[in-house]
């Protein structure tokens, strides 16, 4: 069962797009620069009061967490959600750093100021009577008792708080509400003396209860989310955005560089004029194509969602919108080179077989399974692993051929064989380029038309991994099209930076 982590949630016609770029590129770029903000979100983390970082912190994990059950079927939260690499998970990290650098400076005033820690001390209330049962009344009444706020700001005012004995009494709640898996961390915290790593410390372990009673309720929690997950995650999100107004910062610049994109499309690609036609008669047939020589901002959404299969992690940061599917996306880019590699050696491959050992029954299977086994390797160590490929794929064309009566490959085919598939391991490789070309244009087909009327009309090229294509067009469709109900009025306004008002369209609220 996957596991979440906590802590841490098109081309036009080339040449139709030639004669617009000059024209339409400019006027993009420039007017989403123009709206796009001059800093990313995490510098405005210092301007929110401790209310508002708690508020904050906690509306980024509720959405996270209703986004999961909603996405994925397998779904039960572990310990650090957010990626710590990732704008939002600094994001968060930041605002603890905040927090506890603010409450440090206050605890150090003479004499000591408590304004922070009896917001931090409301907070726990909150979290210990979250975790009640309805039969645990007599529980909620000492919680309420302990720690009435309007008692312990009197004890700060007149300096007779006991911190000890306050102390004491949270960790004892603690204790009796926790599973028993987390008795021996609770047990450690009464060993902490500084106040503010208590206090660091006391948050982090009952974010662990939180997660487990969430765990034990999740499953009769998701028909309900299902049902109304789209509202509630884009009401969430507009809460932050409404606290946070940079936090579209890099979701801007996605949107822009993928109407770039489409002004100004790759005159080289061997594919692009044959794609480009297709994807306009598609988008006729859906009303998204107009006469206007600006793209249809539907069209540039969904070049964005293809750029995200391409996306440069370690140099570009994600689009805000999209964190929370970061990791997946990661795995369906993964997908996407492993077939472009697959389908290419397969075409190699057969072309040195003279295809009748590819019309073998179960040939192009084991070929299929062989290559997948050995590929696993390949982010790791990419040269050694088509080494690997290339010379158990030409074993296998060699000895099949002599065992359906064929001579085997010659010496010079066999090193023909050997180079040409070794090459398959450089991203240049024009086999790959026009196959990796091919399966984007399958998800772009799949975007506008849906998945099943793609599978109609596959690419040239690509009828080996049909079924794959089937699986990873299905789970990248219903992923885009719920971010594109979700955060579908985001989009709608950035966008109106940069097409006329009456060029951009409300998102559709049903799919095919």
């Amino acid at each position: 069962m996957p596991k979440i982590k906590e802590d841490s949630v098109l081309q036009n016609d080339s040449s139709e797009a030639e004669s617009k770029a000059s024209e339409s590129s400019g006027k993009t770029q420039e007017n989403i620069s123009g709206s796009a903000d001059d800093h990313p979100p995490e510098n405005h983390c210092a301007s929110l009061s401790i209310k508002e970082l708690i508020e904050t912190i906690n509306k980024v994990s509720k959405m996270s967490i209703a986004h999961e059950i909603v996405v994925n079927q397998n779904f039960y939260i572990e310990e650090k959600m957010l990626p710590p690499d990732s704008v939002q998970g600094r994001f968060v990290e930041t605002m603890y750093n905040v927090l506890w650098d603010h409450l440090r400076e206050q605890l150090s005033r003479t004499p000591s100021n408590f304004a922070c820690a009896l917001d931090l001390l409301k907070e726990i209330k909150d979290i210990l009577l979250s975790l009640l049962l309805p039969h645990q009344s007599p529980i909620q009444c000492e919680i309420e008792e302990a720690l009435d706020m309007d008692r312990l700001k009197k004890d700060v005012e007149q300096g007779t708080l006991d911190v000890q004995n306050l102390s004491s009494c949270i960790l004892n709640f603690m204790i009796m509400l926790c599973a028993p898996i987390r008795d021996e961390a609770v047990h450690k915290l009464g060993s902490i003396t500084d106040p503010i790593e208590l206090l660091r410390g006391v948050f982090h372990v009952l974010g662990l209860m939180k997660m487990d009673m969430v765990n034990y309720t999740i499953q009769s929690l998701r028909p309900y989310l299902k049902e109304h997950s789209v509202l509630y995650e884009r009401a969430k999100f507009q809460e932050l955005l409404d606290r946070q107004p940079h936090l579209l910062f890099y979701t801007k610049k996605w949107l822009a560089k993928a109407a770039a994109d489409l002004t100004t499309p790759s005159l080289n690609s061997p594919d692009s004029a044959s794609c480009s036609l297709r994807m306009v008669a598609y988008s006729q047939q859906n009303q998204e194509a107009t006469n206007s020589d600006i793209p249809s901002p539907t069209m540039v959404l969904y070049q964005g969602y293809l750029n995200l299969l391409h996306w440069d992690h370690k140099n570009e940061e994600f689009p805000e919108t999209l964190l929370m599917d970061r990791m997946r996306l990661q795995e369906m880019a993964s997908t996407v080179c492993q077939l472009t590699i697959l389908t290419s050696v397969l075409l190699v491959a057969r072309s040195f077989s003279g295809g009748v050992l590819f019309r073998s029954p179960g040939f192009v299977d084991k070929l299929k399974d062989i290559i997948n086994t050995l590929m696993e390797e390949y982010n790791s160590s990419p040269e050694e692993a088509m080494l690997s490929v290339n010379e158990q794929v030409s074993q296998e064309i060699h000895q099949g051929l002599k065992s359906i009566g064929l001579d085997a490959l010659s010496h010079e085919n066999k090193n023909s064989l050997k180079g040409q598939l070794q090459n398959i391991a450089k991203k240049e490789n024009c086999i790959r380029v026009i196959i990796d070309q091919r399966i984007f244009m399958f998800l772009k087909c799949c975007l506008v038309r849906g998945v099943q009327e793609s599978l109609l009309d596959v690419p040239g090229g690509l009828n080996f991994i049909e079924q794959e294509l089937a699986d990873l067009g299905l789970k990248f469709v219903n992923l885009m099209h719920h971010n594109q109900q979700v955060f579908g009025p985001f989009y709608t306004k950035i966008l109106k930076n940069i097409f006329p008002p009456t060029q951009v369209q409300e998102p559709k609220e049903e799919y095919n």
